[in-house]
């Protein structure tokens, strides 16, 4: 049984987080919406309170997500570190999910990071703003596929390859760059390296100009005989057939929830904007009379309501068996696909609800619409989400059902 009442903890730290989305993030999310690809300079004050928290042990970022009982363990990682992250990201793209996705120090290659890396490799990049470079020109959400290769050369590892669709890929000071070290050996062979900003062979080929969230970076990057050292490989280097590709994908299973928290967020403050308008336009939405005896705008109100919620549950559950150590790739799925789906049903239903107005630049309803779109195809799309789940539930390989 899961236990709904937050701690005083996490509360305190969600607060917080509903203070910046209010107070920084909402006033300049139209600003930073038409002005893409400018650095928000607003963020230069989060890095200095993230970095802060992290150095006080209340960060959000770092090693307390997705350590197994097999894996070392940490001096000060505590349970919670997962429904920490969920709950501060709710909160922060309640106000925007694009400067959300450009808080220094909290890339997803920061979780990458922590799923996998050794405690002296945590020790030493414990600190960093990493993005994640998985997705290439020839694939998307087939991960196996990767083609960028890794060849250990001396002490060095030699990086060829392109990397698509990096987030945070121009203003992170690290990527963690998935390449195969050993192309015969198939997807086992694939491992996570972390490439310093500096090093020598990376380049940012372009930024990409997008639908939404603006406010974040989007880049391409070149890999041309990267060099990095032999120990920034995550994890081991050696290339186990069984479970080889299962360390790189752990990652997965700690960032789809907080991907789902995304949506929730988003979805919360669409909600509350719509329920707004349909008030000031004299729609009553009532709790105690049957939604088919409303207005039908209501009865559509606590329709998109009903889904928000079962996503906020489902996004709680995968976070909660990730703290606990409970295997939770069928949860993590689930929520990332629900909430996803429900993220971009909801918004696109208060832009038509809200008729003229909604279309319109006055209210964020269709920048919200515009923005809601990304968080049912990164980390893995709706379809890959709900193959991942047909597979668990049926209990078939990936090869036995595709």
């Amino acid at each position: 049984m899961i236990n709904l009442e937050l701690p005083k903890k996490l509360k305190a730290s969600a607060n917080q987080a509903h203070q910046v989305a209010a107070q920084i993030f909402r006033p300049v999310s139209r600003k930073y919406d038409l002005a893409e690809h400018e650095y928000p300079k607003e963020l230069d004050t989060m890095a200095a309170m993230v970095e802060g928290l992290g150095d006080s042990g209340q960060g959000a970022s770092g090693a307390a997500l997705g350590r197994g009982d097999d894996q070392p363990k940490v001096v000060g990682n505590a349970n919670g570190g997962n429904m920490a992250s969920l709950m501060n990201v709710i909160e922060t793209c309640w106000g925007d999910v694009g400067l959300t996705l450009s808080i220094p120090y909290q890339g997803l290659g920061n979780s990458a990071i922590a799923a996998v890396a050794t405690d002296e490799q945590l020790e030493r990049f414990g600190k960093v703003w990493a993005s994640m470079a998985i997705t290439e020109p020839s694939f998307g959400s087939d991960s196996a596929a990767v083609t960028t290769t890794a060849v250990l050369d001396g002490d060095e590892w030699v990086l060829n390859g392109e990397k698509i669709f990096v987030t945070a890929g121009e203003r992170s000071t690290h990527v963690v760059v998935w390449a195969s070290v050993d192309k015969s050996k198939g997807r086992a062979a694939i491992k996570s390296f972390v490439v310093p900003r500096e090093a020598p062979g990376l380049s940012v080929a372009r930024l990409e100009h997008k639908l939404g969230i603006k406010a974040s970076d989007t880049a391409v990057l070149l890999l041309q005989d990267c060099r990095i050292p032999k120990d920034n490989l995550l994890g081991s280097p050696e290339v186990n057939v069984e479970k080889g590709f299962a360390g790189v994908m752990q990652t997965f299973d700690n960032t789809r929830p907080i991907v789902a928290g995304m949506a929730v967020g988003l979805g919360r403050a669409v909600l509350e904007e719509l329920r707004s308008i349909l008030e000031e336009a004299g729609v009553e939405i009532s709790y105690d009379t049957p939604a088919n005896n409303q207005h039908a705008a209501a009865a559509e109100f606590l329709a998109l309501e009903a889904d928000w919620e079962a996503s906020y549950l489902l996004a709680l559950r995968a976070a909660w068996m990730a703290d606990n150590k409970k295997p939770n790739s069928l949860e993590a799925s689930m929520s990332k696909a629900k909430a996803g789906r429900t993220g971009t049903a909801v918004s696109l239903k208060a832009v038509e609800l809200a008729g003229s107005y909604g279309y319109s630049q006055r209210p964020l309803l269709e920048k919200w619409a515009r923005d809601s779109k990304i968080l049912d195809i990164f980390e893995g799309t709706q379809q890959i989400q709900q193959l991942i789940i047909a597979r668990r539930l049926l209990g078939k390989s990936s090869a036995e059902l595709k």
